[in-house]
Formats: C-alpha cells, structure tokens, sequence
C-alpha cells in the first residue's frame, strides 16, 4: 500500500528507545531529530528501540487481487517494457509488482518468465477499466481477479493457501528455511527494449538470479526527500531487488551464489542511478561498503551511507550520531558513523 500512504515510516507517529545513557526516551524527550532517525535511518545506530506506535490507514471492506505471469513466447519483453513506462503512474490504489525470473521451458531450455502479483484496493470492475486503460498489455481478465478482505490479501500475497484462518498471520514460525542473498538498485528512467533483452539474456546466462521490481510513484512521489532518511521518493520509477535463494550448506556453495548476484549488479550499471548509485537500506548489502569502526570509520561509512540515504540525509544522521553516541557504542558494519573529530 505504498503508493496510496507511504511506507511504515512515513506513519510512525511516536517511539521508546533506550539510549547510551540508559535512558528510556520517548519521542518528547529524544526530540524531533533522533525520532526523525530512527524513522528510517536504521534504529540500530542509535540505540535499542523498544516499540514503535504506527499510524492506522483506511482500507476498503474488499480489495481484489491477481497475478498473471507470462514467458518469453507470450512477449515478455514487450508486457514488463509496458509495465516500465506506466507502474509508477497508475492509479495510487493499484500495486503491481514484476518479478522475473529464470525458469524451464518444457523442453528443458531456460527461458524468461515475468509475475505480476498484484492488489488493488478497490473491486473488479474498477481494476478491469483501470487496466484496460492504461496496461493493456498485460491482457488482464476478470477471472484472473478475486475479491477478498485484506486480511485475507496479505495472507494470500504472502503465499499462505486460499482460506487460511486470519490467526495464521500471527505465527511467528519461518516456514521454510533458505540461504539468501538480496542486492538493490533504483530505476530513474525506463529501460528500452533492446536493454531488457540485453539483461534478459544475461539472466538467463547465470541462471540463477532473479529481480522483483516493486513501483513507485504516488504517495512515495508527494513525500519530500528529507523528511525521513529514507530519500527515495519522487523521480523513481521502482526499487530492483535481486534475488538470490538456496538450500545448499557450504562457503564455497554460499560464494558462488552470491558471486552471480555481484555479476548481475555489475551489467545492470547502464540502467540504473548513478552518483550515488542508490540503494535500499533493509536489504543490508554488505557488498556496497562495510565500516571497521576505526579511525576512517566516517570515511568508510560514507561510501554505503550516500547510497541508503544520500547526501543531505546521511550528514543529517551522522550529526544526530555524534549527539546521542559519541563514543559509538552502537554500532555494526554499516552503522552511521560519527563525525570525525568527535573523538578528539
């Protein structure tokens, strides 16, 4: 729901944290800068948040649901250039993701597949002229579309069977257990045909790593880029996740996985931002630069801190860092670091 209200940071409307000192400070006693920090700039830097208090959003009594995938034979290329020109512009009560991935044809060759999951927070009808409209392409039927409460919506998104109890959603045990590895980009600009056939055909090539694309545009587009350390907002098409999953044990097993993630990160750099070259903070991408907490330690966290929150952003964290934690108690390899003259 995203693009009709933000993320869980945008509706975050008070906090505890236990600080260095001990202290436990609400959003009144740590004041407005430390509670803008840990909206977003990674609670972890800061201090031990105990409970956040999130805003309540209005959803319909039903909201519809689809996903629909198509391959290679049913122009993939043409439907996820569409999906490219027009997610982000839809209307802010519809979400479609596109993941793609590498999958067998029935002969045993690898071919592309695109998955659109889909929620809609209003009925079929509405959907079907939406879609009609403006995502032709993606060949959208009415019976591909189910109406549902949304409790039921994010049981189902989240690839629990149809009519399981809503009490499923309280479960706090995993129900599978894989090894991953997640990379992130920003997409500022759509990519040309000639470019998904290009990545596509690398995709296929490695074979294992996959993309979900989750648009933008909306409610993420109206909010400033300052207001939290989150910075990503309007002029972004989508935020590219790569995927990478296995159930092997083993470095080695582990390495050339995540090697293959690193490749595919590398031949996406025509196409996506640049300077920084952005990057989603909860994925934790090691990859993009890791802090020893010594001496350069402001140095070192630049590298990663201008991706996650860009420039303005991250110097306003590592002021509110060198405030509350001089000392840099709490700190972890991709921390906000303080600045550097805090330690003389």
């Amino acid at each position: 729901m995203m693009r009709k209200y933000g993320l869980s940071i945008d509706n975050i409307i008070e906090a505890e944290l236990v600080d260095v000192k001990g202290r436990l400070l609400n959003r009144e006693s740590m004041g407005e800068d430390l509670f803008w920090a840990i909206t977003g700039g990674g609670g972890a830097s800061f201090g031990v948040v105990i409970s956040y208090k999130i805003n309540l959003v209005r959803v319909p009594s039903s909201v519809t649901l689809f996903k629909v995938t198509r391959t290679s034979k049913q122009n993939v290329t043409n439907v996820a250039h569409r999906w490219l020109q027009v997610a982000d512009k839809l209307d802010n009560n519809l979400f479609i993701r596109m993941i793609i991935n590498v999958v067998n044809t029935t002969n045993g060759e690898k071919t592309i597949r695109a998955t659109f999951p889909s929620l809609f927070l209003g009925n079929i009808t509405t959907l079907i002229n939406i879609m009609d409209q403006s995502f032709p392409e993606l060949g959208l039927q009415t019976s591909d579309c189910q109406e549902m409460n949304w409790t039921q919506s994010v049981l189902r998104y989240f690839s629990s069977p149809p009519g399981s109890p809503d009490s499923t959603l309280l479960s706090r045990i995993r129900r599978t257990v894989v090894h991953l590895k997640r990379k992130s980009d920003y997409l500022k600009k759509p990519i040309s045909k000639q470019g998904l056939i290009s990545i596509f055909n690398k995709m296929v090539e490695l074979e294992r790593v996959g993309f979900i694309f989750n648009p933008y545009g909306g409610r993420m587009a109206e909010i400033s880029e300052f207001a939290k350390p989150f910075p990503h907002r309007a002029g972004n098409i989508a935020k590219i996740q790569y995927t990478l999953d296995w159930t092997e044990y083993g470095v080695d097993i582990a390495n050339r996985y995540i090697n293959l993630t690193r490749v595919l990160h590398e031949y996406m750099t025509p196409f996506v931002s640049n300077y920084p070259r952005e990057a989603f903070l909860n994925y934790r991408d090691l990859d993009i630069g890791v802090n020893h907490n010594g001496n350069n330690s402001f140095f070192e966290g630049s590298v990663y801190g201008v991706k996650y929150f860009k420039d303005t952003n991250f110097k306003r964290l590592v002021k509110v860092k060198t405030k509350v934690d001089r000392d840099n108690f709490f700190r972890n390899e991709q921390s906000i670091p303080t600045l550097p003259s805090a330690h003389h």
